[in-house]
C-alpha cells in the first residue's frame, strides 16, 4: 500500500508567533486617490450569513445561473472625526506638526482619551495656514460610536485615517469636516474591493501537533506522542528560531487580507433587512448602516474590523452582483 503525504500545516511566514500588542490595528500604507476623501473605515463584525446572486461575471461557468455564497455582516456605524493630524518631514520620516482637536468632542471619548482643558482650534488652523508649504501630510483622527452598534459597550476605538488628494484639498477637507461625521457610503461602493485588517481569533498555548500539523507519534515513542522527535543538530547549542515547530501562542495576530468584495452597503432602516430571525448569536441586532464582504474576514463576533480602499484591486469584475436573497433563518 502506497504511503500516504499530506502538505504541512500553519504557517511560518510570520514569526515569532506572538500576540498582537492591541486587540485593533492602523494601517501603514493606502492607495493612491486623486480623490479628496478617507482611504479607511472601520466597523464590528456581527457574523456570517449566505446569499443568493445572480451571477453576471462574463466567462463564469455559472454564468446568468442562481449562486449561494457566504458573507459577512460588518457593522458600520458612523465614524466622528474628532481631530487633525499634521506631519512634517524630519530626517527620521514623518514628524508630528500639530494636533488640532474639535472643540465639542463627545463624551464617551472621554473614556480613551484627556479631553483637552482649552481648545485652541481657531489659533491652531491659522498657524497651519501660514505654514502649509511645511505640512508633509494631513490626516484624519477619527473615532466610533458603540453605542449606535450591537455591540455592548460604551468605549470608542480611536485611530487614525488618510485622505486622497493633494495637501491643500486634504487641509481644506479635513478643515469643513472637523467635528462632522462620516458614513460607509461616502467612502465605498457596492461592488469595490477593499482590504480588511483584524486581530485573528486568540487560541491561547498550544502544542505543535495543533499549532504547525505535525504527526501525531506511535505509542512506543517514550510515552511522548503530540510532540516533535528531534529539536535540532547536537552541535549548534541552540534551538533554530523559526524552524523547529514548537509549542506557544495560536491566534490573536494582526491579519490583512486583500480585495474583498463588497457585495452590498445598506442600511437596516430600508426594504431590505440583514438581521436573522432572534439577532446574531453572541452579537445582537445590527441598527443602522452595514457593509456585506463576500466570503469570511479575520477575527470572532464583536471584533473591530478596519478596512481601507483595496491597494492592489483588480481593474475588471468591480460590478456591483445582483442579489436574489439574503437568508434571514434564525442562527440559534
Amino acid at each position: 500500500m502506497a504511503k500516504g503525504n499530506k502538505p504541512k500545516k500553519g504557517s511560518r511566514a510570520y514569526w515569532p508567533k506572538k500576540r498582537a500588542n492591541r486587540i485593533y490595528q492602523v494601517f501603514k500604507s493606502y492607495a493612491n486617490e486623486s480623490e479628496t476623501m478617507p482611504l479607511a473605515f472601520g466597523g464590528y463584525k456581527a457574523g456570517m450569513t449566505r446569499l443568493v446572486f445572480l451571477d453576471n461575471r462574463a466567462g463564469s461557468i455559472t454564468e446568468g445561473q442562481e449562486v449561494s455564497i457566504p458573507a459577512t455582516v460588518i457593522d458600520c456605524p458612523a465614524l466622528i472625526i474628532c481631530g487633525i493630524k499634521v506631519y512634517q518631514k524630519s530626517p527620521s520620516g514623518l514628524r508630528t506638526l500639530k494636533t488640532i482637536m474639535a472643540e465639542k468632542l463627545a463624551k464617551d471619548l472621554g473614556r480613551k482619551i484627556l479631553s483637552p482643558k482649552k481648545p485652541t482650534k481657531n489659533k491652531d488652523m491659522k498657524l497651519i495656514d501660514d505654514q502649509i508649504e511645511k505640512v508633509a501630510d494631513i490626516r484624519l483622527l477619527v473615532h466610533t460610536r458603540p453605542r449606535d452598534s450591537g455591540i455592548r459597550k460604551k468605549k470608542p476605538e480611536m485611530f487614525e485615517v488618510a485622505i486622497g488628494g493633494d495637501i491643500t484639498s486634504r487641509w481644506e477637507y479635513a478643515k469643513q469636516k472637523l467635528g462632522n461625521e462620516i458614513r460607509v457610503e461616502e467612502i465605498f461602493k457596492d461592488g469595490e474591493f477593499i482590504d480588511t485588517k483584524a486581530v485573528t481569533k486568540g487560541k491561547g498555548f498550544q502544542g505543535p501537533v495543533k499549532r504547525f500539523g505535525v504527526k501525531v507519534r506511535s505509542r512506543k515513542n517514550q510515552g511522548k506522542r503530540r510532540h516533535v522527535g528531534n529539536i535540532g543538530a547536537t552541535g549548534v547549542g541552540r534551538v533554530l528560531p523559526g524552524k523547529i515547530a514548537m509549542p506557544g501562542q495560536l491566534g490573536y495576530q494582526t491579519r490583512t487580507e486583500y480585495n474583498k468584495k463588497i457585495i452590498k452597503i445598506g442600511k437596516v432602516s430600508d426594504e431590505s433587512q440583514i438581521n436573522p430571525k432572534g439577532g446574531f448569536v453572541n452579537y445582537g441586532l445590527v441598527k443602522g448602516d452595514y457593509v456585506l464582504l463576500q466570503g469570511s474576514v479575520p477575527g470572532p463576533k464583536k471584533r473591530f474590523i478596519l478596512f481601507r480602499k483595496g491597494i492592489r484591486a483588480p481593474t475588471n469584475g468591480q460590478e456591483p452582483l445582483e442579489v436574489k436573497e439574503v437568508f434571514l433563518d434564525s442562527h440559534q
